[in-house]
C-alpha cells in the first residue's frame, strides 16, 4: 500500500466494522477504538496516547468535547474536537467498564492493552489492519477512519454553515492543502454537481 492513500469507509463498511467488533472479547473498548478513528479523526498515535483527562470534565463525567493535546498530536497539532454522540456514549460505557470500584486518574490511558497498559501506536495499526483484513476491506488501514472523518466533514460543511478551514482545524493540519489531500472524491457527486450548473 506504499504510496497510496488509505481507502475511506462507506456507511455499509462502517456498519460491518461495528458489527464485527461487537463480537470481540473487548467489544466496548474496540467500539471506542473504531469511533475515535471514524467519528473523531484521530491518528493511531493519538488514540494510543489519549488519556481520560482529555475526555472528562472536571467533575469526572464524559465531556462534550475532546481535548487532543499538542503533546500527543503529530506536529504539535493539538485541537478540541466535539464528541460525536455515538463516540460519547461509547466512552461512557467504556468508563463504566474499566473503572470498577477505582477512580480513573486524568493520566490513565483510555485504550488499554490486554496486559492493562496503554496500547502502543504500532499495536493499534496492526489491530486495524487485522480488523479490516478479516472483513475483506482491501486498501483500508488505521488511517482509513481519519480519511473517512475528514472526507465526510468536508462533504457536509455547507449543511453546518462551516468552511474547509473548520475541517482543517478538526484534523489538526497546519495547511489547508494537507486537508484537501485527505478528501476523497466522489464521481456520483461530481456528476450531480455538473448537472446543477
Amino acid at each position: 500500500m506504499l504510496g497510496r492513500q488509505a481507502k475511506t469507509l462507506s456507511p455499509s463498511a462502517l456498519r460491518c466494522v461495528l458489527a464485527r467488533v461487537r463480537k470481540n472479547r473487548r467489544a466496548t473498548r474496540d467500539r471506542v477504538l473504531v469511533l475515535l478513528s471514524i467519528r473523531a479523526g484521530l491518528r493511531a498515535c493519538e488514540i494510543a496516547k489519549l488519556t481520560w483527562g482529555m475526555v472528562l470534565t472536571p467533575d469526572g463525567q464524559i465531556g462534550v468535547t475532546m481535548d487532543v493535546r499538542s503533546v500527543i498530536a503529530k506536529m504539535q497539532g493539538g485541537r478540541r474536537i466535539p464528541l460525536h454522540p455515538d463516540l460519547r456514549w461509547a466512552l461512557v460505557l467504556l468508563k463504566q467498564e474499566v473503572r470498577g470500584p477505582a477512580t480513573l486518574l486524568p493520566g490513565d490511558p483510555v485504550i488499554l492493552s490486554a496486559k492493562g497498559g496503554a496500547m502502543r501506536p504500532n499495536s493499534l495499526i496492526n489491530w486495524f489492519m487485522a480488523l479490516y483484513g478479516a472483513l475483506g476491506l482491501e486498501g483500508c488501514s488505521s488511517h482509513s477512519g481519519r480519511r473517512t472523518f475528514i472526507t465526510n466533514a468536508a462533504r457536509n460543511v455547507h449543511k453546518a454553515g462551516a468552511t474547509l478551514r473548520d475541517v482543517q482545524m478538526l484534523a489538526g493540519h497546519r495547511s489547508i492543502e494537507t486537508t484537501q489531500r485527505y478528501i476523497d472524491g466522489d464521481t456520483d457527486a461530481q456528476r450531480k454537481l455538473v448537472g446543477l450548473i
